[in-house]
């Protein structure tokens, strides 16, 4: 299979935006509220590469480095541990403001609550997310990975006390359908971030607690008196694509929004053909999706999270697995005084497409389409750190997925 990149410029229609109320700058507050209490919380670094930015020609690049959060090496459980946070808080009817992390733990709300069965599917970060929000509850936790998951995001979960098996021969979206039986048969709690019909309420709540880490991010940029032109963010099924956009988009409108790119592995992007086919269905990827960037490789968009990228997103990338690999090196490589930053497969794969697109001669038109120049400011997310420590050195020390006949840019010295 050649890869290549390939682009989707949305047009979006004014009079058909989605509602953004279930993701504006209220619900945000709540959420980033909700995680602040916990004793683990601490705003994660927005790192600016300003000699990247003048090696690209760019006015400025920034990344949020998920690789500190809550000690988990990643993103996700800011998604899992509100889901449940929200879900607790429902089921003993009080508002998640009334619900901190103390009281959270409390004996009382564990009297109240009995003992719970938390269950999900994952690629990894997700699930140890999930596991680890179930730990500090003192709840039990059901993971199930898919065929081809690292070993070692499988024993993360199980240190957490999660009953954690991959399942042979099953994709993400097969072990999806397989917690949900799960879940059906024994009375378990499902937190999922792929949505279907009568199945929105916890994925809408997991959109609103990746939410914070957006919020953080517009926070830290605003304190340095930056303004952002371009986002771009990776997508799985979207639920993180959704909190990033239509969080910007809420608290931006008209000409101030940033120009927003959705990324996705070519071999995974489930996002990108619904995008292209443009014929108001959502589109599936489906077979064994082998990507690298195992954290997107996930065949079915989230219902409840396409209208807003349908609504708000400028653009749609599909890319190929050596821009990912690309991307680890680069962060993990920097430029004279930049800081280093250690990001796994899905975690850089905007930074290797980025830097692609701005480097390489046969992808100026993408360049032009995504209106990147001299005057860009951009805001990336690493969503995870080397959360699978043996690929992280295969990649960066020896050299998995190059692309050398494509390198034939100058470099500034």
């Amino acid at each position: 299979m050649k890869e290549t990149y390939k682009i989707v410029l949305n047009k979006i229609a004014d009079e058909k935006k989605a509602d953004l109320s279930f993701i504006n700058k209220e619900v945000t507050g709540k959420a980033q509220k909700f995680h602040s209490s916990f004793p683990q919380y601490s705003i994660t670094p927005l790192v600016e590469l300003k000699n990247l930015s003048e090696q690209f020609g760019v006015k400025n690049i920034f990344v949020k480095d998920e690789s500190y959060r809550f000690g988990l090496n990643a993103f996700k459980v800011l998604g899992g541990s509100f889901a449940i946070g929200k879900y607790i808080a429902e089921r003993l009817g009080v508002d998640i403001d009334d619900l901190p992390f103390e009281k959270l733990t409390s004996k009382e709300v564990k009297e109240k609550l009995g003992d719970l069965t938390f269950v999900t599917a994952t690629d990894g970060n997700h699930g140890r997310g999930v596991a680890w929000a179930a730990n500090k509850l003192n709840q039990k936790c059901v993971v199930i990975m898919p065929s081809g998951s690292a070993i070692e995001r499988r024993d993360n979960i199980r240190a957490l006390g999660a009953k954690c098996d991959i399942m042979d021969g099953l994709n993400y979206d097969q072990c999806v359908r397989l917690a949900n039986k799960y879940a059906q048969e024994n009375g378990w709690i499902m937190v999922q971030d792929t949505a279907w019909d009568g199945y929105e309420k916890i994925p809408t709540w997991i959109i609103q607690g990746y939410s914070t880490m957006a919020k953080e991010a517009k926070d830290q940029l605003e304190e340095r008196g930056e303004k952002v032109t371009h986002i771009f963010v990776q997508a799985g099924v979207g639920s993180f694509a959704t909190g990033v956009t239509g969080y910007f988009s809420s608290v931006f409108e008209g000409q101030d929004k940033p120009f927003i790119t959705i990324v996705e592995p070519e071999k995974a992007n489930c996002n990108f053909i619904t995008a292209q086919a443009n014929d108001g269905k959502i589109h599936m990827v489906t077979g064994k999706m082998d990507t690298i960037m195992a954290g997107l490789a996930c065949g079915e968009p989230v219902t409840v999270g396409w209208p807003i990228l349908k609504s708000y997103a400028d653009a749609f990338l599909s890319i190929p697995d050596k821009a990912a690999a690309r991307g680890m090196r680069i962060l993990g490589n920097p430029l004279k005084d930049d800081k280093r930053i250690i990001s796994g497969e899905s975690g850089a794969a905007t930074m290797g497409a980025l830097s692609e697109i701005l480097q390489r001669k046969d992808l100026e038109e993408i360049k032009k389409d995504l209106k990147l120049d001299e005057n860009s400011v951009i805001l990336l997310f690493s969503t995870e750190g080397d959360t699978d420590f043996a690929h992280y050195r295969k990649v960066v020390w020896d050299g998995y997925y190059t692309n050398e006949e494509n390198y034939n840019y100058k470099i500034q010295r």
